[in-house]
């Protein structure tokens, strides 16, 4: 049985990303801790371009169940995409430390989820889980924070400029080879649309 480099990448941080490798910015948080909870995750191909924007509710939990619940989700999609290199960045500093062994984990649910991050990095070539700053993982925030938004029914929060510009208006386009080309306006990098087809 060949040996997985993922298990040996925790003793040697200076691991070398390999050329093709996506990058999942992840983020979860619970309001009241416990309280409404969600997580939001940016994936990134190795040139920096977004591939993917995961988010989702996930009801009354505390923190560290949404940071551990993004982590899964950034796992599983690169596993269902058929990549075997991930870095993930996380601003909890606690998962990090738990997924890289310096910390223990006593709460049983964290531990089942733990388990369940380590069954899934064991399926991968290559990994690597750093700590960043919050401001440094801005996006994945933003994801965390709607989900949180929708799940709860609340009013959501101001949107980036980008979907701000492009909030409540319509576009009016057609279709050729398959894509959509825009007759009128422009719509910002990053706006997320809805598509009615008119007969």
């Amino acid at each position: 049985m060949r040996s997985n480099p993922s298990r040996s990448l925790f003793s040697a941080p200076h691991a070398k990303a390999p050329e093709h490798c996506l990058i999942a910015h992840s983020d979860g948080g619970a309001r009241g801790n416990p309280g409404p909870a969600g997580f939001g995750v940016v994936i990134q191909d190795e040139a920096g371009r977004k591939v993917a924007a995961l988010s989702q509710y996930l009801g009354h939990q505390t923190n560290n169940f949404a940071e551990y619940q993004g982590l899964i989700a950034a796992l599983e999609y690169a596993i269902e995409h058929g990549h075997k290199a991930l870095k993930v960045v996380s601003d909890s500093e606690l998962l990090v430390r738990q997924i890289k062994g310096i910390y223990k984990v006593k709460n049983s649910t964290l531990q089942e989820l733990r388990g369940r991050a380590k069954e899934l990095i064991a399926r991968l070539d290559w990994f690597s889980i750093d700590h960043a700053l919050r401001e440094h993982n801005r996006e994945a925030d933003e994801l965390a924070n709607e989900a949180m938004d929708k799940g709860t029914g609340r009013v959501a929060r101001a949107p980036s400029p980008a979907a701000a510009s492009a909030a409540a208006q319509e576009f009016e386009g057609v279709v050729q080879g398959g894509a959509i080309k825009l007759t009128s306006g422009q719509l910002p990098e990053g706006a997320r649309v809805q598509v009615r087809v008119k007969k």
